[in-house]
């Protein structure tokens, strides 16, 4: 089963971003994970379209685009053309989230549905057979640095259950540690997004965290 690794750039040092991607890109990390965020469907800002244009400019390496805005449909084209390779969106912030995939599509990119801690594996079921991705947050969306939400692993397990069904790439995102990557790689988890918990604010270079990890999931 392959493991992706894919760095969460809300969580990078900013004053030195060109430094900060070019390390992540000789580390080999697989996608860049950038969040998007319009302080109404969360109740925080993210990254803006300037940030990932610059990000953009500096890696050939696939990024994805994690809205978590309301509304996010509208802006379908609009990440298209910034150069993004996957989609996310939070399928209870669209009326007709399956219109959504097909657009996403139909943009170009691949589609993944985002689902929050408090959105159950039977409320998307139905969208299953027509995404790509699926990334299980396992913190509260919004911020940084959060404890890892345990009550999800039920939910986590279903979408575990069902990946072969429909094919898609699962992923989880919030407070992936190590060990976590250890525990959960082993149970069918494919993508983890890397933030403080594991890859930023170490002492340890990206290469060396991102080589142990890899080795470390042989």
């Amino acid at each position: 089963m392959t493991l992706l690794l894919s760095p969460s750039m809300m969580c990078a040092d900013f004053k030195n971003l060109a430094s900060d991607v070019k390390q992540l890109n000789e580390a080999g990390v697989d996608m860049y994970h950038m969040d998007i965020m319009d302080g109404q469907y969360v109740p925080n800002f993210g990254l803006s379209p300037e940030d990932y244009q610059t990000i953009r400019d500096l890696t050939d390496k696939p990024m994805d685009a994690h809205l978590m805005i309301k509304n996010p449909r509208q802006y379908i084209k609009f990440f298209a053309e910034l150069g993004t390779n996957l989609v996310y969106f939070c399928p209870d912030a669209e009326q007709q989230p399956a219109r959504t995939i097909d657009d996403i599509h139909a943009a170009g990119m691949k589609a993944g549905i985002a689902v929050n801690t408090g959105t159950s594996f039977e409320s998307v079921k139905e969208l299953l057979p027509n995404i790509d991705y699926v990334l299980v947050m396992t913190v509260h969306p919004g911020f940084a640095g959060q404890p890892f939400q345990d009550f999800v692993m039920p939910k986590l397990n279903q979408f575990i259950a069902a990946k072969k069904q429909y094919g898609y790439v699962l992923g989880i995102d919030g407070a992936v540690s190590r060990e976590k990557i250890m525990e959960l790689h082993k149970a069918g988890v494919d993508n983890f997004i890397l933030g403080t918990s594991a890859l930023f604010g170490k002492d340890e270079d990206y290469m060396t965290i991102i080589s142990d990890i890899r080795k470390e999931n042989d």
